[in-house]
């Protein structure tokens, strides 16, 4: 990627035009992955929405999202199920995780985006190392953009602790829950 301290982030990135990008959900995923006894349940986000805003400089563009938590699907309707109960998401009393930028700056070719993630009414700072993909066209003439963003937080940091103690002070499921996004917006006119 270029260097964006020479000049405004729209003349140093070849295509990319100032304004709001709208998630397209058709080509976005935002998935996560947590340790379950020996493997790792692997679950994705149905329904979202979010826009990121490019501005002249990438100090002053931001993104956010909004995630419906009964939309979470692991392949398995009784997992989701429970994700949905009190036991974890509550998602009947806390329907949104909401996921709001503060601050984004270049770190090497890739970028972090630092924000405020809101789950279950508890809101605390996270980073997301992120890696632009690029500026394109897509088949209807709206300019796109691509990028894949991942962190990790620890679950129990926004009250999400329900767990099972197993034999030899083991617990079924991991606290550390790795979240990835893989990112396709359009412009919007």
């Amino acid at each position: 990627m270029s260097d964006t301290t020479t000049g405004t982030l729209t003349s140093t990135i070849p295509g990319l035009v100032a304004g709001t990008y709208a998630l397209d959900t058709a080509h976005t995923e935002i998935g996560f992955t947590v340790r379950h006894l020996m493997t790792k349940v692997r679950g994705t986000f149905q329904e979202f929405s979010g826009e990121i805003t490019v501005k002249d400089t990438i100090e002053e563009s931001g993104a956010n999202v909004s995630i419906e938590l009964g939309s979470v699907h692991t392949r398995n309707e009784q997992r989701d199920g429970h994700l949905k109960s009190g036991d974890f998401f509550d998602a009947e009393n806390s329907p949104k995780m909401t996921f709001v930028s503060t601050a984004i700056k270049p770190e090497g070719d890739d970028y972090i985006l630092a924000g405020e993630l809101t789950i279950k009414n508890v809101t605390k700072p996270v980073e997301l190392g992120v890696e632009f993909l690029g500026v394109d066209q897509n088949a209807y003439g709206q300019t796109i953009i691509g990028f894949e963003a991942s962190t990790s937080i620890s679950r129990k940091e926004w009250g999400i602790d329900f767990n099972v103690p197993l034999e030899g002070g083991k617990l079924l499921i991991g606290d550390k829950v790795d979240i990835h996004l893989d990112v396709q917006a359009a412009l919007q006119a």
